[in-house]
């Protein structure tokens, strides 16, 4: 393993219940003046961003929102978006919501200064070097959901709408200036919004401290954000009123999107092209392929999942792990397989076609080919 890496870590975070009363405050800090509040078409009327937007209106910032995203947001939600913010006059942009909101929030931000098109700018290579840095807005994230960790990530999950694909576009300059992290934003969230997005938190922990990339501030990190998850996400599934639970679930979510710099795997390369295609919940899509990842990757991460079962009080070393995985979703309802989460006449070879074109197969420490990872996808369902 060469002792060679590249390591950038997150931003600005106020931290705590409450602290969405800063919000005026933050874009100050950042340097927005006519901010657009981008989010999605679920939270748009619900009280906690009508509050938010009289925080900023009060403050003289103006009430201008966008919520024309959809679950999956497509290069059409975006264009519709930067269009809102430039016939604004926006100067910079507030993300709110889950991974869909905060994901299209931070692409309008660094699409709306561009000329090139959107796909030019696609995780592959050097492709971010495209881009005009100087022409990209500042951005504040308000995460709502404890999940994606879109607020510490430098990248946006966009749905191709032509050919249905999840494509990642990358620059460091996505990256938020300043991030509030409220647990109280969190307290409305049903269950199994709790549970698919806690479980999207605790994949991107084990998927990077699987990764058998150097990194060992990510390393830390993930195995702490998986006690985390143990430890606070059957809390906050049984009562979402559970402020400490929602609080340490908000920093696992931030803790394993800080983490996966360090890589990600097969458990994403698969629930990007299922999602995509069959428009399954991302977290749960991720959680229900999680055993059968685990069972895949064995031979590589048996002993440094033990030494993880260890430090989590998990009795049995990678045989407990792979149990408590399971158990845990049992308890929280999440679908046993593929076809119990609805995904029906699926076309294996395009899936995996796509999967093993998704930037997270990179990540992964068992090396992805056609054949086992059509094996693999097969025995989800």
């Amino acid at each position: 393993m060469p002792l060679t890496a590249n390591w950038t870590y997150p931003t600005a975070i106020r931290f705590g219940a409450g602290r969405i009363s800063e919000i005026a405050d933050a874009c100050t800090a950042a340097g927005i003046k006519k901010p657009l509040l981008v989010t999605d078409k679920g939270l748009a009327n619900l009280p906690i961003t009508q509050a938010t937007l009289d925080l900023l209106d009060a403050a003289g910032l103006g009430r201008a929102m966008f919520a024309d995203v959809d679950p999956n947001p497509t290069e059409i939600n975006a264009a519709a978006g930067i269009q809102a913010y430039l016939d604004g006059g926006h100067d910079g942009v507030v993300a709110f919501g889950g991974g869909s909101g905060l994901d299209l929030g931070k692409l309008v931000a660094f699409m709306a200064g561009q000329t090139r098109p959107i796909w030019d700018f696609e995780d592959v290579d050097d492709w971010w070097t495209r881009a005009d840095a100087d022409a990209i807005a500042p951005i504040v994230a308000v995460p709502t959901t404890a999940g994606t960790g879109s607020e510490v990530g430098r990248a946006s999950v966009i749905t191709n709408s032509d050919t249905h694909e999840k494509k990642i576009i990358f620059h460091p300059k996505f990256l938020p200036t300043v991030v509030i992290c409220d647990p109280e934003l969190t307290i409305g969230m049903p269950p199994m919004i709790t549970a698919g997005t806690g479980m999207d938190a605790f994949a991107h922990c084990l998927e990077a401290f699987s990764s058998p990339h150097y990194h060992p501030m990510s390393q830390g990190m993930a195995l702490e954000g998986m006690r985390l998850v143990k430890e606070n996400l059957p809390l906050a599934y049984t009562d979402g009123s559970n402020i400490e639970a929602r609080a340490h679930m908000m920093s696992a979510a931030a803790m394993g999107a800080t983490a996966f710099q360090k890589g990600l795997g097969a458990i994403h390369a698969l629930s990007h092209p299922i999602g995509a295609v069959h428009h399954t919940h991302h977290g749960t899509t991720n959680a229900v392929v999680m055993q059968q990842v685990l069972l895949f990757n064995r031979p590589a991460v048996e002993d440094r999942l033990e030494m993880a079962a260890n430090y989590l009080g998990i009795a049995g070393g990678f045989d407990g792990f792979y149990d408590f995985v399971g158990g845990l979703n049992a308890a929280l309802g999440i679908p046993a397989n593929l076809t119990e989460l609805g995904v029906t006449n699926p076309d294996i070879d395009a899936l995996v076609t796509s999967a093993l074109q998704d930037p997270s197969v990179g990540g992964n420490p068992v090396a992805m080919t056609k054949e086992n990872t059509t094996k693999l996808l097969m025995a989800c369902f």
